[in-house]
């Protein structure tokens, strides 16, 4: 698709900066990047100082795609700034640090088997077998009897690594063994692109990242799917939703280390076999297949617990809930209710095409 006249399609980096330790350079930096034309949109403290103070900084920055990313570098160097690295960021990155690694503590909490995941995930990076081929990039954390290997597309500082020793400390005190598992009911999911994602059974400790989800959304995509536009879900609704109140499942999407939802399917319980369903498949994820493989496991789980009808409504005009269930093997149709269009599909076709 192609972008609206006058605005740009765009791609986030992530870039590492030596920034030297005095005033105002903070903001000749900011100057730089945008006189280049680029956009910084998220920036905190990776690195600790060097011998001659200066810090390594990691910016997230949005390239305009007529823009070569050599140029941003460029830029920047020409201010005296040293670059260190550049390297293509995903959306997912975008939510906030803070909140991320307080979620991820918490999922540490409930469940201290998670921390490995966790520690991947809060530092972007993926978890290595003891007996892979060494990388460049990989370091090992021990702490205690725990032992975790962890690689990534570029170097680890002394402070990320003090970030995840401090998540894996608070497994060891609860005093449980954490080692890498998947869960049996836990489905890995090949998309469309080549990336991974993981289905699963929601749980109230998901709150915070669905809460994340919710955030990240466009205000389009949380007005068709949780009839909302605002950026904030009302906490005692989803505590709800995800705790399987009122006859509701939940399933959610995850990114393949765990550490962030990016879909979320409900259904929930009517009278005569019928069920309603939601789907929500956050924006930067969306044309991958994620939002056809999470209406098939909500099939799934509907047929098991023995209903026969799914239903589901949008907003008038939007077919693009059609095709989703015409792609997930349902043979929906549709009528207009007032404002909304209520598209329902027998369950029993979808039985036999599975």
């Amino acid at each position: 698709m192609e972008s609206p006249e006058g605005v740009d399609d765009v791609t986030l980096w992530r870039v590492h900066v030596e920034l030297e330790d005095r005033p105002g350079r903070l903001g000749e930096l900011a100057t730089v990047v945008g006189a280049a034309g680029c956009d910084i949109v998220a920036l905190h403290v990776v690195g600790e100082p060097a011998d001659d103070g200066a810090i390594t900084d990691e910016l997230l920055v949005k390239v305009p795609d007529r823009i070569e990313a050599g140029e941003l570098v460029e830029a920047i160097g020409s201010a005296g700034i040293p670059c260190t690295l550049l390297v293509r960021a995903d959306a997912a990155e975008l939510s906030d640090p803070a909140t991320t690694a307080l979620a991820l503590a918490r999922m540490v909490a409930a469940d201290p088997g998670s921390a490995p995941r966790a520690v991947a995930t809060m530092l972007r990076a993926r978890l290595v077998a003891p007996d892979a081929p060494a990388h460049p990039h990989t370091h090992t954390l021990r702490v205690g009897t725990q032992q975790v290997r962890l690689g990534r597309a570029w170097p680890f500082t002394a402070t990320e690594l003090s970030r995840a020793a401090a998540l894996l400390e608070l497994a060891s005190q609860l005093g449980l063994a954490t080692p890498v598992h998947t869960p049996s009911d836990d489905r890995i999911l090949l998309l469309l692109d080549g990336t991974e994602a993981v289905l699963r059974a929601a749980s109230p400790e998901d709150s915070l990242l669905v809460a994340a989800l919710h955030a990240r959304c466009s205000p389009e995509t949380r007005l068709a799917r949780f009839g909302d536009p605002s950026p904030r879900l009302a906490p005692g609704l989803l505590q709800a939703v995800l705790a399987g109140e009122n006859g509701v499942t939940a399933v959610v999407a995850t990114s393949a280390d765990g550490g962030s939802v990016v879909g979320l399917a409900t259904l929930q319980d009517r009278c005569g076999g019928e069920v309603t369903l939601t789907v929500v498949v956050e924006d930067g994820w969306q044309g991958r297949g994620l939002g056809t493989s999470l209406v098939r496991r909500a099939v799934d789980l509907a047929l098991t617990d023995g209903a026969d009808t799914i239903a589901a409504s949008t907003a008038s005009g939007d077919m693009r809930l059609t095709r989703l269930l015409r792609r997930a093997g349902l043979r929906p149709t549709a009528r207009l209710e007032g404002d909304a269009l209520v598209v329902s599909a027998p369950l029993v076709a979808a039985a036999v095409a599975g």
